[in-house]
């Protein structure tokens, strides 16, 4: 997603997709642990950075509202 997109999220939208994403991370970890072929190594890293650009918005949210 890009960030004009994440933006517009609700606090509890944002959350969400975290949680979502994480989770997806988690098991291409997983698989990648386990010796089983990921199809799409580089997904890993996408991952990672949409992760960081979402926790980043939410900061800026955060420190908005104070």
């Amino acid at each position: 997603m890009k960030t004009n997109e994440l933006k517009e999220l609700g606090a509890d939208e944002l959350e969400a997709k975290i949680k979502e994403i994480r989770k997806e991370l988690f098991e291409l970890k997983l698989k990648q642990a386990s010796k089983v072929d990921v199809e799409k190594p580089v997904r890993m890293r996408q991952l990672r950075r949409e992760i960081a650009r979402m926790l980043t918005v939410q900061a800026a949210a955060k420190k908005e509202v104070q």
